[in-house]
């Protein structure tokens, strides 16, 4: 499991409560608890942190991979 680096580490934050993020693992975990006291925390997978708020996971996991990859489509004008 790659180590992020520092760079990137200073400049991402919790969708959720706008924290700081120290990786734990193969995990990013907010310096900072949520209102409930709970610290969020975020799978990195293949070295790219998946930053979505933890409602929005099932959607992310449920959606076709050529959903993502794909480019914007224009309306022939």
């Amino acid at each position: 499991m790659p180590k992020l680096s520092s760079e990137l580490l200073s400049v991402l934050r919790c969708p959720v409560t706008g924290s700081g993020l120290v990786q734990e693992g193969d995990e990013l975990v907010t310096v900072t608890a949520d209102g409930a006291g709970n610290k969020l925390r975020y799978k990195i997978e293949d070295g790219i942190p998946l930053l979505l708020p933890p409602e929005l996971l099932p959607a992310a996991a449920a959606a076709p991979a050529d959903q993502h990859d794909a480019a914007p489509r224009h309306a022939a004008e």
